[in-house]
């Protein structure tokens, strides 16, 4: 078990040396670490291609169902943010043992909200379909999908909390292969069960399940084993368990008013129609998957910022804060061009109707045009959450958002019915998106690193 330990080396100078080092501290656990983000959005991503060669009616009910899925586990990424601080925290001070302890309970916690959030979601699938703006045979495709895949998301809330524990010890490295692994093998289980065996969506829905339990069950093994050989107890603790959700509060309110301003988007675009719904949902998965290269940046900082605070050591947390920030903004501007690119030809592989592939491609290089911006803010955000600056970001961010969601009802019900064509309200929405929500994120993240008030 002794050759199990993690070890965890953190030179007080390396930060404070050129810039050459930190950027390659910050590459080091960027690169892996996209790999534990993206699971969830290339699932979506993957499905996305395959379904939306069944039709655009099941296109369409994917679009509603992923948008629950994503609504419901992207609110429970507290659970990697949180362990994460507290993982680097307590390691930066000296204390390995009871930061694994923490990653433990975050752990029982994730096991936890991932069943009730499982079969309550389950069960309610309807409804909430229906609330989306499903109707007759897109609801019937959007529930079918939205129940197959529900039932993985325990295994998916593992992930979460096992990766906050890897991320805090910067052992990242096996988040990467997790993420390969798990898609290789959804996308293998789409083909076979959506194609070749005909299960239709719901197939799809399937085979995503399968690859998240697949993937808890990698990572959460050895993130016992590690605790174990530290000295961590496994039993279920409530304090501890009780803590960790208190930790994760402020963090849930910042995510549950970014996604309900993603479901407000997606509820304005069923608004608009089919076409658009559709032609929504394969710029939104695509969407996502690249916004996880940009968070990953912003998870390295958090990462780095979070041990040099635990030691006590505020310059090298501003140093690694500007080095952050410039590697997002050079990271978006770089990923934008190409995003803006493949949106010219992406179409073809989302959808085979001539009219959804343009808004596909409209869609994609509005947004492409906005992601230095966003690389630039996701990034500032990761630091934040390191910081443990969680109230600031939960007030901000439901700002934002009821500014944003108060904005998008209004171009939904006055502006776009006036509006010539699908092409100009796809635009007008996505350009909305970034101006205003991330636009909004990114001025409030500017104003506060700009102080020292976060690092106190």
């Amino acid at each position: 078990m002794h050759s199990m330990r993690v070890s965890v080396h953190i030179d007080p100078s390396s930060a404070d040396g050129n810039s050459r080092t930190v950027n390659r501290r910050i590459i080091a656990l960027a690169l892996p670490t996209f790999g534990q983000l993206i699971a969830e959005p290339t699932f979506v991503l993957i499905d996305t291609a395959i379904v939306g060669h069944i039709g655009d009616t099941a296109l369409a009910g994917l679009s509603i169902g992923s948008t629950i899925i994503l609504t419901a586990v992207g609110l429970c990424v507290f659970l990697a943010y949180s362990t994460t601080a507290q993982v680097a925290h307590l390691l930066g001070a000296g204390h390995r043992r009871e930061g694994l302890q923490a990653g433990i309970d975050g752990l029982w916690l994730a096991l936890g909200i991932g069943i009730v959030l499982s079969l309550g979601l389950f069960a309610g699938a309807e409804p909430l379909c229906q609330a989306l703006g499903g109707k007759g045979a897109v609801l019937d495709q959007a529930v079918a999908y939205t129940r197959a895949i529900m039932l993985g998301a325990p295994g998916m809330l593992l992930v979460y909390a096992a990766n906050g524990i890897f991320r805090g010890l910067q052992k990242v490295r096996i988040t990467l292969i997790a993420a390969v692994s798990g898609a290789v093998m959804n996308a293998v289980l789409d083909v076979l069960f959506v194609i070749v065996l005909h299960w239709g969506i719901a197939g799809s829905g399937i085979a995503t399940l399968i690859a998240q339990w697949y993937m808890g069950l990698f990572l959460v093994t050895p993130a016992i084993l590690w605790a174990r050989a530290d000295g961590a107890s496994l039993r279920p603790r409530i304090a501890g368990i009780a803590a960790a959700g208190g930790d994760g509060l402020p963090l849930f309110i910042r995510t549950l008013a970014i996604r309900a301003a993603m479901v407000a988007t997606v509820a304005c675009a069923a608004r608009m129609g089919t076409s658009v719904l559709a032609g929504f949902q394969a710029v939104n998965s695509s969407w996502n998957f690249a916004m996880n290269m940009l968070d990953s940046v912003g998870i390295a900082g958090q990462t780095l910022v979070a041990t040099a605070l635990g030691a006590g050591s505020v310059s090298r947390a501003r140093q690694l804060t500007r080095a952050t920030g410039r590697a997002g903004l050079v990271t978006g501007a770089i990923i934008g061009v190409v995003f803006a690119i493949v949106g010219l030809f992406a179409g073809h592989l989302f959808s085979p109707t001539p009219h959804v592939q343009i808004l596909i491609a409209v869609g994609m290089v509005t947004t492409g045009v906005f992601f230095p911006l966003q690389g630039w803010m996701m990034a500032i955000d990761g630091i934040l959450i390191g910081a443990r600056d969680y109230r600031y970001l939960a007030g901000t961010c439901t700002l934002t958002a009821v500014v944003y969601i108060a904005l998008i009802l209004v171009l939904a019900s006055i502006v776009t019915p006036i509006m010539p064509n699908d092409l100009s309200r796809t635009a007008m929405l996505w350009a909305a998106f970034n101006v205003v929500l991330m636009g909004g994120r990114g001025l409030f993240n500017g104003l506060r690193v700009r102080s020292d008030v976060w690092m106190k």
